[in-house]
């Protein structure tokens, strides 16, 4: 799964501690996430999509191997 986490986040200027906090979780996990090392659950998914205002389809896509 391809994510758009980063440009998203640098988008509203947060760091990968603030959303984290924002979202109850590590920043460890942020950071897995962002460079695909960890798929995020449907729950954090729906998460940062509220965070940003956005889709959960803005942020993370399907890739054909998924």
């Amino acid at each position: 799964m391809k994510n758009r986490l980063k440009v998203a986040r640098a988008e509203m200027d947060l760091t990968q501690e603030e959303l984290a906090k924002r979202i109850g979780v590590s920043r460890q996990s942020i950071n897995a996430i962002e460079s695909g090392r960890y798929v995020p659950s449907a729950v954090l998914a729906l998460k940062m999509a509220q965070v940003f205002g956005k889709p959960v389809e803005e942020i993370f896509m399907l890739e054909e191997t998924d």
